[in-house]
């Protein structure tokens, strides 16, 4: 009796703590369930999104999602930071302000969205012509690239995506991507656009540079063999 006593003070305990994160739980043991619950809120996963690469200002975050209030923001950010995903951190000086990270745990779920980017566009229903954040973009590539085609390509990339510029290496592991940085010297190839959708056109739609907006620098063959190791991959049978 007193087992099932201490039990059902744990469970209640363990609900009220729940209950102050957002109250919508599916009361199920399944790991994919129990995934949902932690991101599956509105907004989670496309604030989780553009931590990403790495920390961001509160107000950073907004101006990427412009659909998201502050205050649903300020919710998301506090729940995903209980559940341990997000934390907070102070930037070093001359900055010294306060940012949001993911924690490690948070960004072990760069493949899980991958596998759920790769298995998305599958559907007749995405549209590849709604915006896309710059964060979104550069997480794209890491996720459509097909590692096998890389061979012994090697090179050094920037991609400027409006204002944002990113800094990337391909090699045999893959493409890293990152923030550019003042000291990252002279890379191979520069692309550049006013926005997501002339990378989406050339590198996925295979459509033909001129034209679209992207911008390139850097010998025109190794360009194209860098753009040709992205593709997306075919719709899902009707």
């Amino acid at each position: 009796m007193k087992l099932q006593k201490e039990t059902s003070r744990s469970e209640a305990a363990m609900n009220g703590e729940k209950s102050r994160l957002h109250g919508r739980w599916y009361g199920d043991a399944c790991g994919a369930a129990f995934a949902m619950e932690l991101i599956g809120e509105r907004w989670a996963l496309p604030i989780i999104r553009e931590m990403m690469l790495g920390p961001r200002r509160f107000s950073e975050i907004r101006a990427e999602l412009p659909g998201l209030s502050a205050k649903t923001l300020t919710e998301r950010l506090e729940s995903l930071e209980q559940t341990g995903i997000v934390a907070r951190a102070t930037l070093p000086p001359p900055a010294s302000v306060q940012v949001y990270r993911l924690t490690e745990w948070g960004l072990a779920l760069e493949p899980v969205m991958q596998e759920l980017g790769r298995w998305a566009v599958r559907s007749t229903l995405h549209d590849p012509t709604l915006p896309i954040t710059p964060v979104s973009l550069m997480l794209s590539l890491r996720t459509m690239i097909h590692p096998e085609r890389i061979g012994d390509l090697s090179l050094t990339v920037r991609f400027d995506v409006g204002s944002k510029a990113f800094s990337g290496r391909l090699d045999g592991e893959g493409l890293d991507i990152r923030p550019a940085r003042d000291d990252d010297g002279t890379p191979d190839l520069i692309f550049a656009a006013d926005g997501g959708f002339p990378f989406l056109a050339v590198f996925y739609g295979k459509w033909p540079v001129k034209g679209t907006g992207l911008r390139i620098e850097g010998d025109a063959a190794l360009a194209q063999r860098f753009i040709d190791l992205f593709s997306l991959p075919p719709k899902c049978a009707s």
